[in-house]
């Protein structure tokens, strides 16, 4: 099954969500937990859960990628910062196994001048720390554009995290082609060799869903400012490469272009044509 969505609000609860995706042509999407910059999250609704859980069987919408809020940064210098990040991921990872066997995508963070090992370490030591036996959840390190002192610019550093984590079984990818490029990964001219470095990084089994953006910026700038599918500097046949890859066309595709509503029902339409 191609899966294909948006980032909506999480405005109105789990069935307000399934119902909205439902009506843009969807069958997938992502939320944010909680405000994307911070704050508490709203209270559970077993009710709002179960008639949800409901819906997605009959819509067959089987996967969903919650996201961290940009706030959380397990790596930060500031302990205030890191106490959040950590309170945040308990919270959000016991939170997400009222919905089993989804995903939670997280930025891996910045070390703001730490430096890159100390900024891995950090990020392992938080996720030794939320990650238990048991869940069902799998937590998403997203690839970054590599901007400032972002981690997870270069797959090896997604990597360098996994190999520190205890659960590691419990831990997987998400992919974002505008981080990506941004970073350097040339996926117009050379997708499978793109992908061949992530395997070679990381293992493709680690990889699970695809954040599907277009970029304003040139091949390696890391500066992360995602554009309309149809108006950056990725082709629309560079975008039909990637969701028809063999490895590729199975995971969940996740619009974050800069849209409304309207606008990200008709970037659903555009890649349904894409992916044929």
């Amino acid at each position: 099954m191609f899966r294909i969505g948006c980032h909506i609000s999480a405005s109105g609860g789990y069935l307000a969500m399934g119902k909205r995706i439902d009506a843009l042509g969807g069958n997938t999407f992502a939320f944010f937990t909680r405000n994307p910059r911070g704050g508490a999250a709203k209270d559970i609704d077993q009710a709002d859960v179960d008639a949800f859980r409901t819906f997605c069987r009959e819509k067959d919408i089987d996967r969903i990628v919650a996201h961290a809020p940009y706030t959380l940064n397990p790596c930060a210098e500031k302990e205030n910062v890191r106490e959040f990040a950590l309170t945040a991921f308990s919270d959000d990872l016991r939170r997400m196994e009222y919905t089993p066997g989804q995903y939670y995508n997280f930025h891996p963070g910045s070390h703001v001048g730490q430096g890159l090992e100390v900024g891995i370490a950090k990020i392992a030591e938080v996720l030794n720390q939320v990650l238990f036996p048991g869940m069902t959840t799998t937590v998403l390190l997203e690839t970054m554009a590599g901007k400032g002192s972002e981690v997870g610019g270069r797959f090896e550093e997604l990597r360098a995290v996994m190999d520190r984590v205890t659960l590691s079984d419990k831990l997987g990818v998400c992919l974002d082609t505008c981080h990506v490029w941004d970073a350097g990964y040339d996926i117009v001219n050379d997708l499978d060799g793109v992908l061949t470095a992530f395997d070679k990084a990381v293992g493709l089994d680690r990889l699970k869903a695809v954040h599907l953006n277009n970029t304003k910026n040139d091949l390696g700038a890391a500066k992360d400012r995602h554009e309309k599918l149809p108006d950056g500097k990725l082709p629309l046949e560079a975008i039909r490469r990637i969701v028809t890859h063999p490895a590729l066309e199975k995971l969940p595709f996740i619009l974050e272009t800069p849209n409304d509503e309207a606008g990200y029902a008709a970037e659903i339409a555009l890649v349904r044509q894409l992916h044929g």
